[in-house]
This record gives C-alpha cells, sequence and structure tokens, in this order.
C-alpha cells in the first residue's frame, strides 16, 4: 500500500482529493477533449458522476494504488487528478491523469506526472508506464516532457465510446533512467503549419483521412507506390490518424498540402527513412490531378526541405522515382536536387517484377 502522502511538484501539488474539489471536477468533464479522450467519463457529466468518482479514488487506494488532485500550490485550487493504478504482477506502475481545461498550457500536467513518477520510484517501482490515445497528441507531449520514452503501439487496447477500440501510443521510463525531458528529433512546424503564401503544408490528421485516401488510390499515384498497390479505406484511415504520433516519435513527417487561398487538400508530403546518425531522411509526395501543374509540388518540397535544414539535424534529404517520370524529375530538379544513381530492380513491380530507381540528393547549405 502507497502511503498517502502530499507530493510538491513546483506550481502544483498532489493532496488528497475532497468535498471542495466536485464543483469544478464537473465542470471540467463537460470539456469535449475529456469526453473524447477518457471514454470511461459519462456524458453529460453530473454532480453524482464526481461524487462517485471521489468514491472510485478511494478504492482505488484500497486496492494498492493512489489518487491525487493536483491543485495550485498557493491557492490549492483544484487542477486536475492524477492516479497510479495498482502495481500490475511484474510490479510495474501505470500513470494516468486528467487537466481541467483552464489549467493547460501552464505545465500542470508535466509537473504533476513528474513529481507522481518520482514519488513512486522512491517507494520501489521500477517501471512506470502512461498510455495515450493515438491521437492525444497533448498527452503524449506530457509524457515526453516528463522524461518517459516512446515504445510502440498497443493496437485496439482501448474501448471507445462508440463500441470501436482505438490504439494506444505507450510511453515508459525507468527508475534508473535520467529523466530528461525527451526532446523530439522531429520539431512541430512553427506556428502549426509552414507557408509560402501559396502552398501551406498542415499535419496530416485523422480530417485528412478520406482525401488522403482518394489521393493514394489513383491509378498513377499507386503505379509509383511501394509496392504498387491501392491502400484499403481502413488503413488510410490509420495511417492519418496515428500521423502525429509517428512525429512525435522522430519516426517520419506527414503532411498534408494546402491551397493556401482556399485551404483545399491538395496533396500529400512525407519524410521518412529518417537515419539520425547519417542525418539523412528521403521525401517523397503527390498531388491531386486538378492541383497538378501549378508549382505546388516544387513549392512544397522547398517548403519542407527547408524547414528540415533549420529546425532538425537533418543534412541530406534524398528522393527517387522512377526513370521516366518525368514531370518528379523536374520538381526534384527545381528544389535544388541533384541526380547521385540510377538502382537498377531496387523496387517491387506489379506481380513478380522489379523496377529501377533513380535517385536524388539534396544537402544542406554548407555557407
Amino acid at each position: 500500500m502507497f502511503p498517502r502522502d502530499v507530493i510538491p511538484a513546483g506550481h502544483v501539488v498532489l493532496r488528497a482529493l475532497g468535498a471542495d474539489d466536485v464543483e469544478p471536477i464537473v465542470r471540467a468533464c463537460a470539456d469535449p477533449q475529456i469526453a473524447r479522450f477518457i471514454p470511461t467519463v459519462p456524458v453529460p457529466y453530473t454532480r453524482d458522476d464526481a461524487l462517485c468518482y471521489l468514491k472510485v479514488a478511494e478504492r482505488l487506494w484500497e486496492s494498492g494504488g493512489a489518487s491525487f488532485a493536483v491543485a495550485d500550490a498557493v491557492t490549492d485550487e483544484w487542477l486536475g487528478n492524477i492516479g497510479l493504478k495498482a502495481l500490475d504482477p511484474r510490479g510495474n506502475g501505470e500513470i494516468g491523469y486528467m487537466i481541467a481545461p483552464w489549467a493547460r498550457g501552464r505545465g500542470v500536467a508535466t509537473a504533476a506526472t513528474r513529481a507522481l513518477t518520482e514519488w513512486a520510484f522512491t517507494r520501489g517501482v521500477r517501471r512506470m508506464e502512461l498510455l495515450a490515445d493515438v491521437e492525444n497528441l497533448a498527452s503524449q507531449r506530457v509524457a515526453l516532457a516528463a522524461g518517459f520514452q516512446p515504445e510502440g503501439v498497443q493496437r485496439s487496447a482501448e474501448a471507445r465510446r462508440d463500441g470501436t477500440f482505438g490504439d494506444l501510443a505507450s510511453f515508459a521510463r525507468l527508475s534508473d533512467d535520467s529523466g530528461d525531458r525527451v526532446r523530439p528529433y522531429l520539431p512541430g512546424f512553427p506556428g502549426g503549419s509552414l507557408s509560402d503564401g501559396v502552398v501551406r503544408l498542415t499535419p496530416l490528421t485523422a480530417a485528412d483521412a478520406d482525401d488522403y485516401h482518394t489521393l493514394q488510390s489513383l491509378p498513377e499515384v499507386v503505379a509509383h507506390s511501394v509496392p504498387p498497390e491501392a491502400p484499403d479505406p481502413v488503413e488510410s484511415e490509420r495511417f492519418c490518424q496515428e500521423a502525429g504520433m509517428r512525429w512525435l516519435a522522430g519516426d517520419r513527417v506527414e503532411a498534408a498540402v494546402r491551397d493556401a487561398g482556399t485551404d483545399a487538400f491538395a496533396g500529400h508530403i512525407q519524410l521518412t527513412a529518417i537515419v539520425p546518425p547519417l542525418g539523412q531522411a528521403m521525401t517523397g509526395y503527390s498531388m491531386l490531378p486538378e492541383f497538378r501543374g501549378k508549382g505546388f509540388t516544387t513549392r512544397a518540397v522547398n517548403l519542407l526541405v527547408e524547414w528540415a535544414f533549420e529546425h532538425t539535424p537533418l543534412a541530406r534529404i534524398i528522393a527517387g522515382t522512377s526513370p521516366d517520370n518525368l514531370a518528379s524529375h523536374r520538381v526534384l530538379e527545381s528544389a535544388g536536387f541533384t541526380r547521385e544513381a540510377l538502382l537498377r530492380g531496387l523496387l517491387p513491380g506489379p506481380g513478380d517484377t522489379r523496377l529501377d530507381d533513380l535517385q536524388w540528393c539534396r544537402l544542406r547549405s554548407r555557407a
């Protein structure tokens, strides 16, 4: 059993939940984001639900876990809840939290998560885990800021409100980890997007799934895909849902190309095959027919590559094209890439065929 301590955490404190917390809990649980990412929260949320939660929190203590309110260290105002499940049979802990909308953006969740994790370590817990919906990027950023390392995806691990099952991003911190903030190899776009006034790049999200699937299903796009197969709609949806998580984990950048004037979805561009020791990544792109021939692709490539060279350690961006894809050749030449090599039979083609790949490269300026 864990002791019922009060845990200082800088500008916040972890303390026992009380009757005075009921009203702010009710207000916080009216937030759509809490309802979206914590499927067990009743909708609508009432005072009776909050009183029931206080009893659940008490039972958590009795079962070997721990449950705290996150409060302002000066005013004692309730800002959220945080808890530690009873240890699993291997002795591992799992942390979970909920922060009120009015307390976000102030480092409250990070401070509370770090404090509770370190408190658990001092009481013999060796490994702490944190799970977040793959689309809950705010919670994933908290995990990284609190020193948790990304460990992958647990597929269909959580029942959603609509009866389906969602994937969870998995993070963990060990008692002998440094605890330092995990800084993503791939930061976000400054201000959330990149634009040159004509084209705008935004992170790919689940809202882009239909447009993305339509684009990737075009015969001319499929022909240059690896492998050359049209995607399944479910695969396209999951790809878009997980794009932000993969970006935070440093695996890849997936962006929608938009018309800056209308915000219409125009295409897709990416950085993949990221090799940090080499400082190298590969770009690929595709555009809807109605946006081709307008210079959108070249603009998108320039925006993405120049962002990568300015904001990441990447020093070398490569691309591959079919030897007869002259339109793509012109895009890369206009974006400052040079031809490097023809790799024969590199790519899988239709059936059992193999296709050649013409490789290109653009280096970070040494000036």
